[in-house]
């Protein structure tokens, strides 16, 4: 056999058994398993550091398009680097045959990956979509990419003995009637694999979480309470889990004397404590909707915390998600009794998207403290650290207090001479869990200040709502700013020395236009 039969043939086989793994992977995928076209990207984003994550978010259009390139990039990586696979078979059998025996093939295609596997994805293996604990979920992972892989090298192999037994005559291959059949059930099997992978990629498409991944709440159609399917909404994944509660247990581990595995109908059996809390994420800008209040229902963290008995040097508590998301939280804050493990959420389950079946809210810490999908609850030393934590987010996160203009919008214009009434101006207010005592409203660039009524006071851990109406004087271009006073007397500021991967502070402006 030539050299360039045996990479073309190489090539061509590594690309079908590349097809069938990746066809492999969707299905897994399918059933709720982690598959490396999802976790590798989770494993490299904790290496980006914010300011350059920023920027690329930026550059592709949003993190749902990010999502949408990394995971369209991964299997392409997969396809290439199987094709080429194929080639360096091709060349291995070419000079020695022998080593292209079961035994190599095997060594090189199934065991040196899945060893690979293990060391570079171990931090994430333990994900789960449907919320297998996280030891099952680690064997399940590994058992899942043994099986990939040792279709791809079947497939391989298979395919690349078959094409090797074409002959090339003066007019191209000659088929004899056993090639000739053997080349119908390749060409079947290979339309047949592709056509699954793509009806699969389109079912996982539909389920992913492009559609609701960054709901922002603002406007007019904010209310004292976000309904749920409107709770703003951010997500490192491109499928969510959808927790099987009957698989689903929540550990109580790490520094602790009394280890414990929580079935959810226990936890439905402790006392719950049901609270008003708003959640804002880390990344929401003065002017925008990632933001949203709630009435969640649960258990205080504390009650688990406390049976478990913490050690001397537990410091913080890592909460790790079905998702392979973690973040930490100080052992104080854990302690206080408004930390809640919440399983409710306006009166009714946890939907998917939030964290069904049981989620961490704590009040006053950004959106990312309040981990979904918990399954585990691990004490930890000082030095412990969250996914975005690692990424570079912080040190900073707890909320600052923030407020926002609602209405009118931004640019508006009016008619001096066609008001029949007052404009009215109402937005948000929120003071992490320190509560709101104050607005005020400058329609004026902040030269001068006047108080806005709050009709809405959601209590310290929850954010106020406030209106106040203007009447313009004369024809101009107004600048109305807004700011907050918390429930312990600090005045809503521009904290200039406070990182901007803290969460943005400073006050929101808007121009109206009132013309003569």
């Amino acid at each position: 056999m030539s050299r360039t039969k045996a990479i073309f043939a190489g090539l061509l086989a590594g690309l079908l058994a590349g097809i069938v793994m990746t066809t492999a992977m969707l299905l897994l995928a399918a059933l709720g398993v982690a598959t490396p076209l999802v976790i590798i990207g989770d494993r490299l984003s904790v290496f980006i550091p914010p300011g350059p994550f920023l920027s690329l978010m930026g550059k592709v259009g949003g993190y749902n398009h990010l999502k949408q390139l990394g995971v369209g990039s991964t299997i392409a990586g997969q396809l290439l680097v199987a094709a080429i696979g194929g080639a360096m078979l091709g060349l291995l059998a070419r000079r020695n045959r022998a080593r292209a025996s079961a035994m190599w093939t095997m060594s090189i295609f199934i065991v040196l990956p899945i060893v690979a596997f293990a060391i570079a994805l171990w931090p994430v293996l333990g994900t789960s979509y449907v919320g297998l604990p996280i030891d099952a979920a680690r064997l399940v992972t590994l058992v899942s990419f043994a099986l990939c892989v040792f279709l791809f090298e079947r497939t391989l192999v298979a395919a690349f003995q078959f094409l090797a037994t074409l002959k090339i005559g003066k007019r191209g291959y000659e088929f004899t009637p056993v090639i000739g059949r053997r080349a119908f059930v390749l060409g079947a099997i290979g339309a047949a694999v592709a056509g699954g992978g793509i009806a699969l990629a389109r079912t996982l498409y539909r389920r992913a979480t492009f559609s609701y991944d960054g709901t922002q709440y603002k406007g007019r159609i904010v209310e004292p309470i976000t309904p749920n399917e409107l709770f703003y909404c951010v997500t490192k994944n491109v499928v969510d889990p959808k927790v099987n509660v009957d698989l689903w247990h929540l550990e109580v581990n790490g520094l602790v004397q009394n280890r414990a595995t929580w079935r959810f109908q226990d936890l439905l059996g402790l006392p719950a404590r049901e609270q008003q809390t708003t959640l804002m994420c880390i990344s929401n800008g003065l002017d925008a909707g990632l933001i949203s209040n709630a009435i969640w229902k649960g258990v205080p963290l504390r009650d688990l915390l406390e049976r478990a008995a913490p050690l001397s040097n537990a410091a913080r508590v890592r909460l790790h998600g079905v998702d392979n998301y973690t973040d930490t939280i100080r052992l104080e804050k854990a302690m206080e009794p408004t930390t809640l493990l919440a399983y409710n959420m306006n009166g009714v389950r946890l939907p998917h998207r939030h964290g069904y079946p049981l989620r961490v809210i704590v009040p006053g810490y950004f959106g990312e403290k309040h981990v979904k999908w918990l399954t585990r609850i691990e004490l930890t030393d000082a030095s412990a650290k969250g996914f975005y934590e690692t990424q570079g987010w912080g040190p900073d996160f707890i909320t600052p207090t923030r407020s926002r203009i609602d209405l009118p919008d931004h640019e508006s214009r009016f008619a001096l001479g066609e008001l029949q009434q007052a404009v009215e101006v109402k937005g948000i207010a929120y003071g992490g869990d320190r509560g709101i005592s104050r607005v005020e409203l400058s329609f004026d660039d902040g030269k001068s200040w006047r108080d806005a009524d709050i009709y809405y006071a959601g209590g310290d851990l929850a954010w106020s709502l406030w209106k106040t109406e203007w009447r313009p004087e004369a024809a101009g271009d107004f600048v109305l700013v807004v700011r907050a006073t918390d429930g312990e007397g600090d005045v809503q500021e521009w904290e200039e020395d406070r990182s901007f991967f803290s969460g943005v502070t400073g006050f929101h402006k808007i121009v109206v236009r009132v013309t003569a």
